[in-house]
Order: C-alpha cells, then structure tokens, then sequence
C-alpha cells in the first residue's frame, strides 16, 4: 500500500529522534509529487525548532524551486511567512504523509495546520491523531479548508508516540543498555562512538538519569553529555550505601543534583528518565520501566550473558555505526 510505505519512511526517520524532542513528540513527514514519487522528508529534531512538517516543506520547496533563500531560514514563523508569500501553488498536486496529526495551535511555533491548509496539498495523510488536546484538531480545520484527509490509525504510528503520551499523563522511563553480540553487557565500553553520541543526546534531554552503586564505584562515570554541548540531567545512585568517593567525576559536573537513595521515589519528581547499568540494575527495575533501548555491538566478549525474565515486543530497530540499536515496549506478565 503506497500510503504505508511513506508513512514507514516517515517513521523510520523520526524513530531516530525518540526521546531528543522532550516535551515534543518525535513526528516525521514525507512529501510526494502527484505520481507520488519521492519529493522530501523531514523531522521533528528538537523542542522549539521547526515541525517535520515545516522541514519536509521547507525541503520541498527548495527541490522544487531552486529558491536557496529558504536555507537562510531557521525558525519556524519565518519559513512559514516566507512559504506564505513564495509558495505560487507548486504544492496544490502534491501529498504530505505526517505520521502524527498536525498540530493546530500557536505555540513555540505557528500551527502546521494552517501551513498544510495555505500551501494546498492534494492529499494528506496521517498515521495517528493527536492525544494532546492543545495540540490536536489539525484533521478537523485541513477538512474544513476542503483538503482531502484521509487518518490511517496506524498502530506503528501510535507506538511512536507512547514515550510522548506516557510523559504528557505522568513519567517516561525507559532503560539503555549496551550489550556485545554475545549477549554480555559489562566489562567496560561494549559499543561505538556512534552509540555513545546518541547515549550523550538522550542525556541532554532527560531530567534525571537513575544508575546503581557499584556501577558508579568500579566505572567512576562521569554520565554528562559533553559529546553533544549538552547539560548534564540530575542523577539518582541507587545504593543501600552512601559511601562514595568524592572524587569520582559525576559528582564535580557543574549545575546538576545529584541523589543517593535505596529507593526509586525519586522517579516521581521527574518525567523524562534514563536508567543505566547492568543485570543488578534490569532486576531491580523491571516494574518501572516501559521500555528499553539496546545498543548491540557486532563483536563478540568475554563474559556471561544475564538471564532475565523479561517479555519484550521490538518496536524499532536500525543499524547506527557498526551497532544496531532498538528500541523495544515491555509487554504485561
């Protein structure tokens, strides 16, 4: 089915950015011409900066028109603006495929809505409406600007933007872990650069980052997020004992908290939250988290595999660097 493939495309560029658009959902968008070949994609990278949707258009354009005076433009209300006045009807043939319904109400930036209405798209599609009711409505005012719509309710779609709903109703926590081909998962650094630079954009994001003691005594981590520029997220050590060493470097990172506790009460302070570690971690876990995110290695390791009960169901997976990493929901029992 057409519609299905480009909203998998859609997804599998927005699956990339699953946790770095906090308070955002992750949303991707394709755009296509009237025999529907392949015209642009855009993401949704981060809170603040342009909608998928903007992205994919603003790419769209510039495919089209040759016009790069759109590529001066970064925020949102400017490339709506100047779409407004340069568009000249070269999207009135063609279809947007959003996998999450486009949102209608002014905020960091104008209503992608109201862009997709001016603009004229053909046709357009969506994989999933949106559960946040500031937000939604877009399908209601693009079919009320009489532009075809058609929902696809897709389950793949919906299962993009549970993180979103889970920290819009209370709190996300999912677990990252790293693990060789063989299954081992400690014994000092597993995967690749690739895989600790997507490790350091996800603690950019999240609000607190939870790992146990003796991981924090034998690595003496540093856990910020220097690969990126970003801020280092508050810290909660999981330990029945307070004894540290001071000098151990995640203690000295400047403006953040950090806890020491034998309980996880702390969780509910937080909505966006990172648990790292190994098996003694993934056991004393398992009921709060949803989901985990596993960075596997192609190389094999010395060591032994933890055997964990845990019944998981893969939402998404790609190669990142030699990795692959994938992001996987635990299922009830």
């Amino acid at each position: 089915m057409v519609d299905n493939h480009f909203l998998k495309l859609a997804l599998d560029k927005a699956w990339f950015y699953q946790g770095l658009t906090y308070p955002n959902p992750p949303v991707g968008a394709v755009i296509t011409d009237k025999q529907n070949n392949f015209v642009s994609c855009g993401v949704h990278i981060k809170a603040g900066t342009p909608h998928a949707e903007v992205n994919a258009i603003k790419e769209a354009y510039l495919n089209l028109t040759k016009d790069k005076e759109i590529l001066k433009l970064t925020d949102s209300k400017d490339i709506h603006n100047y779409l407004f006045k340069k568009h000249n009807g070269i999207f009135k043939d063609k279809n947007i495929y959003v996998t999450l319904e486009p949102c209608n109400h002014f905020g960091k930036t104008p209503p992608c809505s109201h862009l997709i209405a001016e603009l004229g798209f053909k046709k357009v599609v969506i994989g999933t409406l949106d559960t946040n009711k500031k937000a939604s409505g877009g399908v209601e005012f693009l079919r009320q600007k009489a532009l075809h719509v058609e929902v696809l309710k897709s389950s793949t779609c919906r299962a993009l933007l549970e993180p979103f709903t889970l920290w819009q109703k209370g709190r996300f926590v999912f677990f990252k872990l790293a693990m060789s081909n063989n299954g081992v998962i400690d014994g000092g650094k597993i995967t690749s650069k690739d895989s600790f630079e997507l490790v350091h954009k996800l603690r950019d994001r999240c609000d607190l980052l939870v790992i146990g003691g003796n991981t924090v005594r034998i690595d003496r981590p540093t856990l910020d997020a220097r690969m990126c520029n970003g801020k280092a997220p508050d810290i909660l050590i999981y330990s029945k004992s307070k004894n540290f060493d001071s000098n151990i470097p995640l203690f000295s990172v400047p403006n953040r908290k950090v806890y020491i506790a034998d309980n996880f009460d702390l969780l509910k302070e937080y909505k966006h939250i990172m648990i790292e570690g190994g098996e003694g971690m993934l056991k004393a876990t398992t009921k709060l988290v949803s989901h985990y995110l596993i960075f596997r290695s192609p190389h094999f390791k010395e060591g032994t595999a933890p055997k964990l009960a845990l019944k998981l169901k893969e939402l998404y997976s790609s190669c990142l660097g030699a990795d692959r990493f994938t992001w996987f929901k635990k299922l009830d029992g």
